[in-house]
């Protein structure tokens, strides 16, 4: 069996692995890139879609889930399986990025056209969502499915988000059956909303994320209290709050807190809560759908006769004229996305309230680099907003124990939970928080590998777990507005290039200027070396 690691590695956004035996090939998450690798996603997939028996989901955040209907367009047709919960929201998540994509690609296009540039796409649109939420699939739950040939997979409690897993995954080598687990994203070992992840004690492969593997949080108590000292004090601003939020989790987590300062007096209920968000509904009635998969205290707050994410002047806000008119209100609480500020709602906020001294930021999730909400926690004085160069003089503040992902403890805790001394692949974290990891886990002698992107390995069964990594075979989607289907990889690009070369030439106007010109002479460049190399396999033979 081959594992492929396509994405998350040296990153935290853009999950995405495949397994591969002599049968089948298994797809786990899709996820999109965020912060500074966004153009990413617009290009070419390292791997041909058509050639995927199915994708399981770890859970629905887009990071992970993202770029399935991207998939679909591009000519995936199998199953997508996630857990009841992870189906739900991730038609609700797919939904609303399709939303927002159409509008961004709008906005840019008008741009482009003041430029003489051709018009933005969408990276799908809101059909390629319809194929894809049409081929989702649910699955319980600690049961084992056969999603491929050659496959089992059981998905097991992971305690980040409503729904989420870590999956065991069982495939058939030559060498014998191999197991691999995902953990997926992992939640804390000591939760609020969720519950604590699944104990799993045999594999012969870990995927592990490390996005905090390099830090650990302050506690549920100390969080909490950080977050209630910290509403004092803003709300003697009598300004705004403005709290960056995941919809999914994040935003329950908050909704929650806010609730219990209610009741303890801290935050006035006359102080209105905008949950400015046009699927916050939506993910919100999932949580209430499947409140029995949520932590003991969560049960107890239902059994006591509260609702755990409704407080006292919620409003959820859908209409844009409504969002905007909450310029008007001194005074409130707004909860909008997205949690990194690099799109949504939370953006116009942002930017008519950054430069005021009564505004308070409150971040409660992480913050990728190059996104938007990341400058402004490192400190940055002035932010470019929307297109605007804004002042930011509002007061930051970071509640880094809200994360619903694993600390470095938690991590640890969780790793060394495994019996059969499995080799772990470090992935979906920065580089010094996957290194700090690996250093963590050596320490205490379990084994690991930091992978880089595109590597893949062979994976053996229990009588050994090479690390070495073969160099994984280049596969490369070629674009269906181009009429070179049905021939080789290599035949296919080739295709491709011509057909562009073509274009271009009839039209000389879109290749004028130097960085055209050293662009194409690189391109020459290349084709000649491999020319050279196919004639001096020629001669050899």
């Amino acid at each position: 069996m081959r594992l492929r690691i396509l994405g998350a590695a040296g990153e935290v956004t853009g999950s995405n692995y495949i397994l591969e035996t002599g049968t089948s090939r298994l797809m786990i998450d899709c996820g999109i890139f965020q912060g500074g690798n966004e153009d990413r996603n617009s290009k070419p997939l390292d791997f041909d879609p058509s050639t995927i028996d199915a994708v399981i989901l770890t859970h629905a955040h887009l990071d992970h889930t993202g770029r399935v209907p991207l998939l679909v367009k591009m000519g995936f047709n199998g199953k997508v399986i996630a857990t009841m919960p992870t189906v739900e929201l991730t038609d609700v998540l797919w939904r609303d990025s399709a939303k927002i994509q159409k509008e961004d690609a709008e906005w840019k296009s008008r741009k482009n056209k003041r430029k003489g540039l051709p018009p933005e796409e969408p990276l799908f649109s809101d059909e390629d969502v319809e194929k894809a939420t049409a081929m989702l699939v649910p699955a319980a739950y600690d049961d084992i499915i056969e999603p491929a040939p050659g496959f089992r997979v059981r998905f097991r409690d992971a305690g980040h988000i409503l729904g989420s897993a870590n999956l065991e995954v069982w495939g058939d080598s030559e060498g014998g059956e191999v197991k691999v687990v995902f953990s997926g994203d992992l939640g804390p070992q000591k939760t609020v909303i969720e519950r604590t992840p699944s104990v799993i004690e045999d594999a012969d492969y870990v995927v592990i994320e490390s996005t905090y593997g390099d830090r650990e949080h302050r506690t549920n108590e100390d969080s909490r209290q950080e977050f209630r000292e910290a509403m004092k004090i803003m709300i003697q601003d009598h300004g705004k709050v403005l709290i960056p939020t995941f919809v999914v989790d994040r935003a329950q987590r908050v909704l929650y807190e806010l609730m219990l300062m209610q009741k303890e007096g801290i935050l006035p209920s006359s102080v209105p809560i905008f949950f400015d968000s046009p699927m916050g509904l939506k993910a919100t009635e999932v949580y209430n759908k499947h409140l029995s998969l949520l932590s003991s205290e969560i049960q107890e707050q239902i059994r006591a006769g509260n609702d755990p994410f409704s407080p006292e002047n919620l409003r959820i806000v859908s209409d844009v004229e409504e969002s905007k008119k909450i310029n008007e209100i001194g005074e409130a609480v707004v909860l909008a996305g997205s949690g990194m500020c690099n799109g949504g709602r939370i953006v116009h906020h942002l930017k008519n309230n950054l430069f005021m001294e009564t505004t308070d930021v409150v971040f409660v999730g992480y913050q990728a680099r190059g996104t938007l909400g990341r400058r402004i926690v490192e400190g940055e004085k002035v932010v470019r907003v929307a297109g605007e160069e804004v002042t930011v003089k509002a007061k930051i503040h970071t509640i880094n124990g809200f994360s619903a992902h694993a600390d470095r403890r938690d991590l640890l805790a969780w790793a060394t939970q495994f019996r059969t001394d499995p080799v772990f692949f470090i992935t979906h974290g920065e580089p010094e928080s996957s290194q700090a990891l690996a250093k963590t886990f050596e320490e205490n002698g379990i084994r690991s590998v930091v992978p880089e992107a595109g590597r893949e390995y062979d994976l053996t069964g229990k009588g050994g777990k090479d690390l070495t990594a073969a160099k994984a075979p280049v596969e490369v989607a070629v674009s269906p507005d181009v009429p070179c289907s049905g021939l080789g990889a290599v035949e296919a690009v080739l295709c491709e290039i011509v057909s562009i070369a073509t274009e271009l030439r009839e039209d000389g106007s879109t290749v004028r200027g130097d960085e055209a010109l050293n662009l194409a002479v690189s391109a020459r460049t290349l084709l000649r070396s491999l020319k050279r190399e196919k004639e001096v396999k020629k001669v050899s033979e």
